[in-house]
């Protein structure tokens, strides 16, 4: 007789329950053993009876000395460890800065410039024509008005009035947000990369607003698109040494004076992909802003991989053959991000994962390290450290990548692929709008947790984690309150244009 064929475990068991209960089993030990600990006792106090345990409690003497000494070493150790606690820091508000629709770009336009602008180089145009294609990027994505210009005129003088426009708007709506004076803020840091005029960016806020003369004041340049978050790095630290203090980051990218009218490739990719935008945050370890403010911040990691050639000139601001200045992407970009992410999520991981995700890592690791087993090495998974992503809206390319890597669902990254296609690549603000798609769409609870992701020139990669305060109600204003209702949109592989 033939024997009957063993049955199909994985068609018969719901392998997904299987592993629910394994997380639930390994993420609550510690809860789990406590409980037939707390049986135990209670058996054993009920089995006693009143009298033995009053006798008990009776042939305990306790010697004044020895209750005084209890109690202080008490007070001391608490008063040690609420001393060292490092201060909360809250983001308290934030505000995008939304481009008129006379500063739109439609493909037509674009490339209409383009072909005017480099007339004498078709190769150059037809390859802005497939970047553009496939670049993600929608038809309300905005240029400053220099750029609009045959020729632009990328002169000092607009590059301040793009800069004025972005920053001062930006903070004029987070003052109008949060109540917050001018007279009130302690801290005040501006990051753009590749425009550094003099006096600083920081000193024009100061002087249009008339803050304070001992205002903390620090501009951050040349530190490419992650330089948002090394901004939220250098305001924690200081809010950390000043107490009940208010710190405002200014975060924006000035175009104006970077559009490249070369006629290298690897140069003119930027001009496909960078748009303008901005945005102001302010963020308090001030106790009396916790009910107010929307996030804490939980952790904040920076990788830095500027100790490797390739990294350092991965994206370089350089001189063509012509003379002419512009921002030079590698081809090997996409693998120097991958080495910087897993660099930095090594770091982060251990600090949100739970207990489950890194039991099977470390599983994974000895098997592969110390039995040289041919596993294929484990990735973690960050769905259940994170109820939201923001992965720095660079391009495509770039969230096509992490969202492999890092085995994320559409839903998952589409807040980071509608801000590439209504916004384009922003620069370091483009996490804040993404952050602020999430709230348009009214998905943000309180207690949910948002990673942060950013790359930047050098190489680096640095990451954010925030939990939310409160539940946010979905606003009425902000860069997404025209266009929410419309958005996520199917965006084709290719555009024909």
């Amino acid at each position: 007789m033939s024997q009957a064929p063993m049955p199909d475990f994985s068609s018969s068991v719901k392998l997904k329950y299987v592993k629910l209960g394994y997380q639930y089993l390994v993420n609550h030990f510690l809860s789990l053993l406590l409980i037939p600990v707390m049986a135990i006792i209670a058996v054993e106090l009920l089995r006693m009876g009143p009298e033995e345990i009053l006798t008990v409690w009776n042939s305990l003497h306790f010697d004044l000395v020895h209750v005084l000494c209890s109690c202080f070493f008490v007070i001391f150790i608490s008063t040690v460890y609420f001393m060292s606690k490092p201060r909360t820091v809250y983001l308290v508000d934030y505000s995008c800065y939304k481009p008129p629709v006379t500063c739109r770009v439609p493909f037509a336009t674009f490339m209409e410039h383009s072909r005017l602008i480099l007339k004498d180089k078709p190769k150059s145009v037809e390859f802005q024509m497939r970047i553009l294609e496939r670049s993600g990027l929608g038809e309300e994505t905005c240029l400053p008005p220099a750029i609009h210009y045959i020729p632009p005129t990328p002169t000092m003088d607009e590059a301040r009035s793009e800069a004025q426009m972005v920053i001062f708007t930006a903070m004029d709506d987070l003052f109008n947000k949060t109540g917050l004076l001018p007279k009130d803020i302690d801290i005040l840091i501006v990051n753009c990369s590749l425009f550094s005029p003099t006096p600083s960016l920081s000193a024009m806020v100061i002087n249009k607003y008339k803050l304070r003369s001992n205002i903390k004041s620090f501009n951050l340049s040349g530190m490419g698109c992650s330089a948002g978050l090394i901004s939220v790095d250098l305001a924690r630290d200081l809010l950390q040494v000043h107490p009940n203090s208010s710190a405002v980051i200014v975060s924006t990218e000035i175009i104006t004076p970077n559009y490249y009218k070369g006629n290298e490739r690897a140069m003119l990719l930027p001009n496909c992909l960078f748009r303008m935008g901005s945005a102001a945050i302010l963020m308090s370890n001030r106790r009396s802003d916790r009910w107010r403010a929307k996030y804490k911040l939980c952790h904040l990691v920076r990788t830095h991989r500027g100790a490797d050639d390739k990294s350092y000139y991965c994206v370089y601001e350089q001189e063509d053959k012509e003379g002419k200045i512009g921002i030079n992407l590698s081809k090997d970009l996409m693998a120097i991000a991958g080495e910087a992410l897993k660099a930095n999520i090594t770091t982060i991981g251990p600090l949100v994962l739970p207990a489950s995700e890194q039991l099977l890592f470390l599983l994974s690791l000895i098997g592969r390290k110390i039995f040289n087993l041919k596993w294929k090495p484990y990735i973690p998974d960050f769905k259940l450290a994170f109820e939201h992503f923001c992965i720095h809206a660079g391009g495509r390319a770039v969230i096509d990548e992490l969202q492999k890597n890092l085995q994320l669902s559409g839903e998952h990254v589409e807040a980071s692929r509608m801000t590439l296609h209504r916004f384009g690549n922003t620069s370091s603000s483009s996490l804040w709008y993404e952050l602020c798609y999430i709230e348009s769409k009214g998905r943000m609870r309180r207690g949910d947790r948002v990673w942060q992701i950013a790359f930047g020139s050098g190489f680096k990669c640095n990451s954010a984690v925030w939990k939310c305060n409160r539940t946010i109600k979905t606003p009425k204003d902000g860069p997404w309150s025209d266009c929410i209702d419309r958005y996520p949109v199917f965006i084709p592989e290719v555009v024909k244009l």
